[in-house]
């Protein structure tokens, strides 16, 4: 008989643990199957959904996430198109720029560039009011302009199929330099568009529209793309980095002063470019890997600037003025012979230019390369640009590291008024 009640005991111990697993019992063994989880999150979920409800009918509705704080929008920011002077020299760099290089075709002539002058003419100013190209099969990529500027530059070859005896005396390549490695693949083209904007998609989107309308008429020489900070990271008017960490562009020319419009726009000869300018581009590639085993304080002798802020090695803030002959205790220099900004400084006043560069970077799985685009303007680069590069060319210790492997000139026609286009002038006089 007892043995009997010990078996039935051991039965009903083991109906209990059998009940247990089948989730009947109020305590659970330390191991969770895959079926309680799953079981258990459902439950989970209608429990929520139940106290949702019993929160509706009490009168007491969910709080809602809170709305973002509201963002001022750069996308909708316009530059007028037509005006006196073509946009894009004045104008605020933009984050992203493309410069884009055409050739004529052979069959092109001068009537064949005034109707391509046109096309380019009427759809850049749409794209730069926020409003599709014509015969845009995208239009909703228009609709961002974010400071968009396209601005015409015209190679020696386009003035010339136009009216050989309007070409300036300056228009064509530059003198040899040292120092130079050029790859003709980034050379002279008979038409320049710089396409400029805060926003990558409005500037891709806008070349493949402006190379639509020139399909006809010419043919891709180069394309180069660069970039700065994106729009907002920085406060308006901070001086751009280039990728070697240098502060790039401290000492320019400032827009709407006297010496700009003398230095920049100029009134000089041919009559059909007055109130244009010229552009200089040098596509100048940067062997980060051997700068990067510089140490700062060679860094800063070869530059003449303080890396942090961009002060001269003379001064302690970015815009003090470059003592070139101070010296320290030794009694040496204390900005070297060698020293980029030491190079790049003269005496004459007419020896100035205005920087407007863009960074690129195509090293990809490290075969690439990367640099600055320098984009120069100037009323007369044979005055201006090429006496500062000579003298960078002859001891700049910068050299070291840079080398210039694509160069070429534009003359930037002036502005036009509604109605009219780009290089009016040249054409129909």
């Amino acid at each position: 008989m007892r043995g009997r009640r010990r078996e039935r005991a051991r039965e009903n111990e083991r109906a209990r643990e059998s009940e247990h697993e089948r989730g009947g019992g109020r305590s659970r063994p330390a191991g969770f199957s895959r079926r309680h989880l799953l079981l258990g999150g459902t439950a989970a979920g209608l429990g929520a959904t139940a106290a949702t409800a019993a929160h509706g009918l009490l009168g007491e509705a969910p709080r809602a996430a809170p709305e973002p704080p509201a963002t001022e929008l750069n996308g909708g920011l316009t530059v007028a198109f037509h005006g006196v002077r073509q946009a894009g020299v004045e104008t605020p760099p933009q984050a992203h720029g493309t410069f884009l290089a055409l050739d004529l075709a052979p069959e092109t002539d001068a009537d064949g560039v005034r109707r391509l002058l046109r096309l380019l003419t009427d759809d850049a100013s749409r794209m730069s009011r926020g409003e599709p190209a014509l015969a845009d099969s995208e239009p909703e990529l228009a609709a961002v302009p974010a400071r968009l500027t396209t601005t015409f530059g015209f190679g020696r070859g386009l003035v010339e199929r136009v009216d050989p005896g309007a070409v300036p005396d300056w228009l064509g390549p530059l003198p040899e330099f040292d120092h130079d490695r050029l790859d003709d693949a980034w050379g002279e083209a008979d038409l320049l568009l710089q396409v400029c904007a805060d926003d990558p998609v409005t500037v891709a989107h806008t070349v493949r529209m402006l190379l639509k309308d020139a399909r006809a008429f010419a043919r891709v020489r180069w394309s180069q793309s660069g970039f700065r900070r994106a729009y907002g990271s920085q406060p308006a008017g901070t001086t751009m980095r280039n990728l070697m960490g240098q502060v790039d562009g401290t000492v320019n020319l400032v827009p709407g002063t006297d010496d700009f419009e003398r230095l920049v726009w100029g009134t000089g000869e041919p009559a059909w470019l007055r109130g244009g300018t010229s552009l200089v581009l040098r596509r100048i590639a940067t062997d980060l890997d051997t700068w990067d085993e510089v140490d700062r304080p060679a860094r800063e002798a070869v530059i003449g600037r303080r890396l942090d802020n961009g002060a001269p090695l003379t001064g302690s803030a970015e815009h003090d003025e470059v003592d070139l002959a101070a010296t320290d205790a030794s009694g040496l220099a204390v900005i070297p012979e060698f020293a980029h900004v030491r190079r790049a400084r003269t005496d004459d006043p007419d020896q100035r230019i205005f920087r407007r560069g863009y960074n690129y970077d195509q090293r990809g799985a490290g075969d690439g390369e990367a640099g600055l685009l320098f984009a120069s303007f100037q009323t007369d680069p044979s005055r201006q640009f090429t006496p500062i590069q000579r003298r960078l060319d002859e001891l700049d210790l910068l050299n070291q590291w840079t080398t210039a492997v694509g160069s070429a000139v534009f003359a930037v026609p002036p502005g036009c008024a509604e109605g009219e286009y780009v290089g009016q002038a040249l054409l129909e006089g």
